[in-house]
């Protein structure tokens, strides 16, 4: 039952009963359900803001595990790259060099995609950043493993005059160590045995008695055998081809003439002592393109790893050449 209300009247001097309007009861009834609506509207407000719904909870660990997925993924490229890196570093510092062609440099292995914005489509998102990202990872990877694929078909196709290529190469030390005395002059600078000047020594000089055998030092074809070289006196030089070319001076005689062919270790000749030479030695140099060379590099043919260590020593010391 709705509770009765009164007011007193001093007219009057009497109490008297309060008649609510129909009016005032609805427009009461009217602020009420506007009150309560914007209080309502408030409050799903507020707790939107800061209380999580079960959808947006589920979608907020959805986004998590793709951004650590996207993450491992870059983690997974990173090592991929790490891996290529060591395979291209072989390339051309190896295979590459090993058969006389051209490293790639790092531009055109790294060389992004120019042109039209391939990623556009992942603009717009919460994380396109992360995702362009990524792509743009994936892309250079693949891109570089078709660059490395192609240098390894070229490779391949080098790998087929391997063995011509091997054979071609001077390896070996052109006077037997037990022919030798000793090694007298290496590679670099040294005192000139006439002037006495240090000067660069662009040859191996080898001590052995007059007579002793000398030996073609890889495959080639024998480009002069003569003495009209200024200080080399009676010497041969051999064109082994692929850039590579070996010399040897002050011989006593020849055993081959010019544009004969020869074998690695085939006698092509006898130390002497003809020319600009103190004492019976072979001069030996190698060329690489027309360039000398340190022939040192060049005895894996025939030597033991002992016997090249002590022919490095040897050949370090800063002594007196012979010519």
């Amino acid at each position: 039952m709705a509770k009765v209300k009164y007011y007193y009247d001093s007219e009057t001097l009497s109490y008297r009963k309060i008649e609510r309007k129909k009016r005032t009861t609805i427009k009461f009834a009217l602020l009420f359900v506007l009150a309560s609506a914007l209080f309502g509207f408030l409050f799903v407000f507020i707790a939107s803001q800061y209380i999580e719904s079960p959808k947006e909870r589920a979608l907020k660990r959805e986004l998590a595990n793709l951004e650590l997925q996207y993450k491992l993924i870059n983690k997974r490229v990173d090592n991929a790259f790490t891996v290529l890196e060591s395979v291209e570093e072989r390339d051309n510092a190896i295979y590459r060099l090993y058969f006389e062609a051209n490293p790639i440099p790092s531009e055109q292995r790294r060389a992004g995609f120019g042109g039209i914005n391939r990623y556009k489509k992942y603009e717009g998102y919460d994380n396109s950043k992360l995702i362009i990202e990524s792509n743009k990872r994936l892309d250079l990877l693949q891109k570089a493993i078709v660059v490395q694929s192609k240098s390894l078909d070229e490779i391949a196709v080098l790998a087929e005059d391997k063995e011509k290529f091997l054979s071609a190469i001077p390896a070996i030390q052109p006077v037997k160590n037990e022919d030798l005395k000793h090694m007298a002059s290496g590679y670099g600078y040294r005192t000139d045995p006439f002037t006495k000047v240090r000067k660069f020594h662009f040859g191996m000089d080898f001590t052995a008695p007059r007579g002793t055998p000398v030996y073609a030092s890889g495959d080639g074809k024998i480009t002069r055998a003569d003495n009209n070289a200024s200080g080399y006196g009676k010497h041969i030089r051999i064109d082994h081809g692929y850039g590579y070319m070996s010399l040897y001076a002050h011989l006593y005689k020849y055993n081959v003439r010019s544009n004969q062919k020869v074998k690695r270790g085939d006698l092509i000749g006898f130390v002497g002592s003809t020319g600009r030479s103190e004492a019976p030695h072979l001069h030996y140099e190698v060329f690489k393109d027309g360039e000398r060379i340190n022939p040192i590099n060049f005895y894996y043919g025939n030597l033991s790893a002992d016997e090249y260590a002590r022919l490095l020593e040897k050949a370090s010391l800063e002594n007196q050449s012979l010519d």
